[in-house]
């Protein structure tokens, strides 16, 4: 593992933990309406496969092996 993967990881346990521990801070909080018809929109295109770019498609032309 990587130096920055393992910060990575570390961040995201520590993160996991303080939630945990304290509660999530936006647990109360709502979306405004316009947010969540966007993000209803943008599920339902991706899914018809009307945008978004496949993640193995994504990472080859990044140069990664997925």
């Amino acid at each position: 593992m990587s130096a920055d993967e393992m910060k990575t990881l570390v961040s995201e346990l520590v993160e996991e933990k303080l939630i945990e521990l304290l509660g999530d801070p936006e647990a109360d909080l709502e979306l405004k309406e316009v947010v969540a018809e966007r993000l209803k929109a943008s599920f339902k295109a991706e899914s018809k496969g009307e945008i978004g770019t496949p993640a193995d498609e994504f990472a080859e032309k990044l140069g990664l092996k997925w």
